[in-house]
């Protein structure tokens, strides 16, 4: 099979099985469906050219069809060396003739040259999952900056880079925060990394959760989420903080709240999400049991001080299982790391149901949209979603859904728009 646009990735042999797989997601996700309706329509991104770092998924690839529909000429590269499904790249290049640079599994060196492939198509218009293309920029590639007007950013970790950016006075270009909408992280992160994480864990271990204790670093959105359905799931599970607000809420939600170093003489499952790094660190190691398993489910694998594990080891670490090393310490415990420390839900699993990721990427491409038309009047910092896109993409889904809700009255509305009124 050949194909008609640029590329690098695992085989175009693949493509079939990923276009099946592409319209299956689809089938799933009205809302961005009806964008892209009305994208083919009205070409808003007509004449805009577009890099995408991105979990190369086929959730991603209905996101960027939809810009792709909607005039955008666009090009996608992977934002974690192991979030990449093959078959999906393969036929994004085969099927829709969108360039691609993933494979799954890539080294450090690859991952970075890809970043790179998708700068030299000289974006308008970032779109990142991490921030790692707006960082390249900055570093290594201003050139670019005359022709960018702005960006988008996915996930929670990329909007705290972004905001400490904009603090320092680094940021070249405004950015809209898609994370920081409602319906993104109130239900992607709660209920996507829920899930997803879940079944990360379970596929590269086959362990029962039930009866289990789960330590779950973190209560944002999505630790909450990864709390609730292990729970859910059976497991004893504790929360680790350094929020004493976040904290209070999860004693309220019935979890236990321990310091991670005693958590990690309790635990037999860690979870991290935090953003920040060596959440799981060396003494933590050192006081785990036998068979411990930890994994990392925010987007960078510093959560997870991989360096120490491996100077505590006295053997070379064994893959026991697909997504799953052995590491053996000094008096024999073994400590079991999923996916390098990568993103356990999309790594060792497929990443988060299109249902959820439909609201999300409803977001990236009606944000993308809300950018060409109104870049002229932002500032280099980092924006959130505007209330009426959110609200508007909360409306579709719940048309889809076919649930209905109540509208106010003339009267009510009246009244709750007014102050005179009392008891």
């Amino acid at each position: 099979m050949t194909a008609r646009v640029d590329h690098d990735i695992r085989s175009l042999d693949l493509a079939t099985g990923g276009r099946y797989r592409i319209e299956w997601a689809e089938q799933d996700m009205p809302v961005l469906r009806q964008i892209r309706e009305r994208f083919a329509k009205e070409k808003p991104l007509q004449g805009i050219r577009m890099a995408a770092c991105l979990h190369v998924t086929t959730e991603t690839a209905n996101l960027v069809r939809t810009l792709q529909v909607g005039g955008a000429d666009v090009v996608l590269t992977a934002s974690n060396p192991l979030s990449t499904q093959d078959d999906v790249a393969a036929a994004l290049v085969a099927n829709y003739e969108i360039p691609v640079f993933a494979i799954k599994g890539e080294d450090n060196k690859t991952y970075y040259d890809h970043l790179q492939r998708a700068l030299d198509h000289k974006p308008h218009i970032t779109m990142d999952d991490g921030a790692d293309l707006v960082s390249e920029i900055h570093k290594n590639r201003t050139e670019l900056l005359t022709d960018i007007i702005g960006g988008t950013e996915e996930t929670t970790t990329g909007v705290i880079r972004l905001r400490a950016m904009a603090a320092d006075g680094a940021l070249r270009f405004p950015v809209i925060a898609v994370n920081d909408s409602m319906t993104k992280h109130m239900f992607d992160n709660r209920y996507g990394t829920g899930q997803s994480t879940l079944d990360g864990i379970v596929r590269a271990t086959n362990l029962l959760l039930a009866g289990r204790t789960f330590v779950v670093g973190g209560y944002g959105w999505c630790s909450r989420g990864i709390a609730s359905r292990a729970r859910g799931m059976g497991a004893n599970v504790i929360v680790t903080e350094i929020d004493p607000l976040k904290a209070l809420e999860a004693v309220m939600d019935g979890y236990r709240v321990l310091p991670m170093q005693e958590a990690a003489a309790q635990g037999d499952i860690f979870v991290t999400a935090t953003g920040d790094l060596n959440v799981l660190d060396r003494h933590h190691f050192e006081a785990m049991k036998d068979g411990a398993v930890i994994c990392n489910s925010g987007h960078f694998n510093v959560e997870i001080n991989i360096p120490a594990l491996r100077g505590l080891s006295v053997e070379e670490p064994r893959m026991v299982r697909p997504f799953t090393e052995q590491y053996t310490l000094a008096d024999g415990r073994r400590i079991y790391l999923l996916a390098e420390g990568r993103l356990v839900n999309l790594a060792a699993a497929e990443g988060h149901p299109a249902s959820v990721m439909d609201m999300s990427f409803a977001n990236q491409a009606l944000a993308a949209e809300y950018m060409v038309k109104n870049h002229a009047q932002l500032e280099r910092r980092v924006y959130t979603v505007p209330q009426d896109i959110d609200m508007e993409i909360a409306r579709l889904k719940l048309e889809a859904m076919h649930v209905k809700i109540d509208t106010l009255t003339e009267e009510q509305f009246a009244y709750l728009n007014q102050w005179q009124e009392g008891t």
